[in-house]
């Protein structure tokens, strides 16, 4: 067997570690004689599982106690609807900052149940940059003001929080979240899709403050209320088991590896050998603003675009796969997820070099 490199934005790399244990796992989890996927969800082994993930992901992210911890299903885009059901209460608008592709998914969705504020946006320069928030023009009577902290399909990153004062702030972390450390206690929700830094599609991950419950709207199904989501452990329904236990082995690869402070270490050194390489050629480029770029998505285009299919060819030919941008945006895009060795991103750019020698 022959591993590739897998640029895929998502469902995406997972750790080799975390694929071996889950193999041998695989027919008999700790003498159960039994699969975790053949497990019942109420049982005492997978209730033991769901609980270690969940207090393996309060410690990586430092959870305060008055936060829930929500698993549940539907991925990132069933949480542009529960966010404006669930945080709306009683408000008739909410702040949205337009960043790209996933933003803009966000904001269609939460014009179905209230008024949206675009506070801020960088479509003025094709959704290269992250708008500074001097320019931004928030509601201080705004239910909440939700951003989409890394945009997967732009490449986009806040490097920064932003500040909204009394007014809940939300964010979409889907691409980045364990990539480096975040202060939870400044957001009041935070939602992500599993399938690029947590696990496999399937699962999604909901942290919410204790004072957003409570007050959904009357018309909210069930399993989109945070309430009772939360006073059911996160189980109203089968939760996807065994995504739960392939984020709990993640988690725990990240625990020994050493957390995220050294999570981010490595993922900085990955992330700017490869920035380096396309700021000192011509034949290649990066379309967005230095500050802004990404850790996780790094999109990229070459100046001849007539090569892009080549390029792709051989690309995959030489073990690097799933390096075609986004259809919305074209050209290229290396998804460097925290599961991405470093060997994967010197792969990329030696070929990345190579081909340019021959083609430029």
């Amino acid at each position: 067997m022959t591993r590739i490199y897998n640029f895929a934005a998502g469902p995406a790399v997972l750790p080799e570690p975390v694929l071996e244990q889950a193999a041998g796992e695989m027919l008999d989890w700790h003498g159960s004689g039994v699969s975790v996927m053949e497990m019942s969800h109420r049982g005492k082994a997978f209730i033991g599982i769901a609980e270690q993930a969940e207090a393996d992901l309060r410690e990586l992210l430092a959870i305060p106690a008055n936060y829930k911890v929500l698993f549940l299903q539907g991925g990132a885009t069933l949480q542009f609807s529960a966010v404006p059901m669930n945080l709306l209460r009683g408000k008739k608008s909410a702040d949205y900052v337009n960043t790209g592709e996933w933003a803009k998914k966000a904001i269609k969705e939460a014009k179905r149940y209230g008024a949206v504020n675009i506070a801020a946006s960088s479509e003025d320069r094709n959704f290269s940059y992250a708008p500074p928030q001097a320019a931004w023009k928030l509601d201080p009577n705004a239910a909440y003001l939700h951003y989409t902290s890394n945009e997967t399909i732009g490449g986009v990153e806040f490097h920064w929080v932003p500040a909204t004062g009394s007014v809940p702030l939300v964010a979409d972390m889907s691409s980045h979240i364990l990539s480096r450390p975040i202060d939870v206690a400044r957001y009041g929700l935070i939602y992500a899709g599993a399938q690029k830094n947590i696990g496999p599609a399937g699962l999604t991950i909901v942290i919410v403050r204790d004072d957003l419950l409570g007050a959904a709207l009357p018309a909210t199904p069930s399993l989109l209320d945070y309430q009772v989501q939360a006073d059911n452990g996160w189980m109203f329904n089968t939760p996807p088991t065994y995504a739960v236990y392939i984020a709990g082995l993640v988690f725990k690869w990240l625990k020994k590896l050493g957390g995220l402070r050294k999570m981010e270490e490595i993922n900085r050194a990955k992330a700017n050998v490869l920035y380096e390489f396309l700021d000192q050629t011509e034949f290649y480029y990066s379309p967005v603003a230095k500050s802004d770029r990404s850790l996780m998505n790094v999109p990229f285009r070459l100046k001849n675009e007539t090569l892009d299919e080549e390029f792709l060819k051989q690309a995959k030919q030489s073990g690097l796969a799933e390096l075609k941008g986004h259809r919305s945006v074209g050209g290229m895009r290396a998804s460097i997820y925290n599961a991405m060795p470093a060997a994967g991103v010197k792969a990329l750019v030696g070929f990345m070099r190579d081909f340019q020698a021959k083609n430029g």
